[in-house]
């Protein structure tokens, strides 16, 4: 990694991280994680014991679903991609995520008292 240091997670943006990282091709789990890590450059990473239960909750909340397939190398993986319903989800996250952003850096952006 570079100069960058590694940035923490925000609490409420793993599931919207996780339907971005699956929107254009499905991936197994290994997948999503390296995928959030590439994207950003290795500054944030998402662990293990976080990932996969947010990957059974959303599938549970009918935004992903799933399939056992081998990879390249002969090894079983489940794949996971996502529903219609799920893609809907990541449009309202990318909403309430940029709305967020946005007044954020305005008031960054004012000069204080």
């Amino acid at each position: 990694m570079g100069d960058e240091a590694r940035v923490d997670l925000l609490p409420g943006t793993l599931e919207m991280l996780i339907l971005k990282a699956v929107q254009g091709t499905p991936l197994h789990g290994f997948g999503v994680a390296r995928w959030i890590e590439g994207v950003t450059g290795d500054r944030l990473s998402v662990e293990e014991g976080a990932l996969y239960p947010a990957l059974h909750r959303m599938e549970k909340k009918g935004w992903l679903t799933s399939e056992w397939t081998r990879t390249d190398r002969g090894r079983r993986a489940r794949v996971y991609r996502p529903t219609a319903e799920g893609l809907e989800e990541l449009q309202r996250q990318v909403a309430r995520w940029e709305g967020s952003a946005w007044a954020v850096r305005r008031v960054l952006a004012e000069g204080g008292q």
